[in-house]
């Protein structure tokens, strides 16, 4: 396993109008700490803009898909990074602001901003070729990018710990991993995405894992684990399987949370961490 290297990344936000403080994530931004400003530098503008055209139909496609490629080219000069990124708000007159900095260790930038655009930046939306569908709101991948978006608004994202391994608590051969966790004086919580209509497997083979990991961690760590499941929005009450999950979980007490609950989840984060 290679070294792990610290990296920064912004987000970069549509914001149509200031004043009313609303915005989408259109792109990430990514670059090297420390040395000499040379090192690994990125930027993920996003081509699938269906998601801010729901949003805001009124939307200048052709003038941010040329600020995209300006952005792309200024971050990939050494001497034009630095004063891209300090001369935003400036040079693109509010259209897209800049987030604060995020910090990040990966061994691969490559993959690890790609991972941060798929979490922050894209969506994932219904299948098919028409644009006029509306986003989907299922799927493990849609509840991860809910949760991944509320932290990061809340302003924790630098603070929540992710790809949590479960192998300390199972065996060294367990690859599973839990979403996002943190600490806060004795307990560890831990919030993973669940899906309650893609995988009925999945969601009954969770609290059964979680089971498995609660039993084992006071062997390990001190702090009292804390489980929060974090499933889809609209679900089927007459679904026996879906049932049959929701009860298991409440067997293992594992709080479950829908998805449209993660502002006030991200909100007791950010109390939890930061005061």
């Amino acid at each position: 396993m290679g070294k792990r290297r610290p990296f920064e990344f912004f987000l970069l936000r549509y914001v149509p109008n200031a004043v009313r403080e609303e915005f989408v994530n259109i792109g990430l931004v990514m670059t090297e700490s420390g040395g000499d400003g040379g090192g690994f530098a990125d930027v993920h503008f996003t081509g699938d803009w269906r998601r801010a055209k729901h949003l805001y139909p009124d939307i200048d496609l052709e003038m941010l898909d040329a600020i995209g490629r300006d952005i792309r080219q200024r971050i990939l000069d050494v001497k034009e990074r630095a004063l891209l990124l300090h001369e935003f708000v400036d040079q693109y007159s509010n259209a897209i602001q800049i987030s604060t900095a995020h910090h990040v260790l990966a061994e691969d930038p490559v993959k690890e901003m790609k991972h941060l655009a798929s979490s922050l930046v894209e969506m994932s939306w219904s299948t098919g070729t028409d644009e006029s569908k509306e986003p989907r709101t299922a799927g493990r991948k849609w509840i991860y990018n809910r949760m991944a978006t509320a932290f990061e608004a809340a302003g924790v994202w630098d603070f929540v710990g992710k790809d949590l391994p479960a192998s300390p608590y199972t065996n060294e051969l367990d690859d599973f991993t839990i979403d996002f966790g943190y600490v806060v004086r004795n307990e560890l919580k831990l919030f993973h995405a669940v899906s309650l209509v893609d995988s009925h497997h999945e969601a009954i083979a969770f609290p059964l894992r979680a089971a498995k990991m609660k039993s084992r961690m006071p062997t390990v760590r001190t702090e009292i684990p804390k489980f929060t499941a974090v499933v889809e929005d609209k679900l089927d009450a007459d679904n026996k399987d879906v049932m049959m999950a929701l009860s298991f979980m409440k067997d293992e007490e594992i709080r479950v949370a829908r998805a449209g609950e993660m502002r006030a989840v991200a909100e007791q984060a950010r109390i939890d961490l930061l005061g």
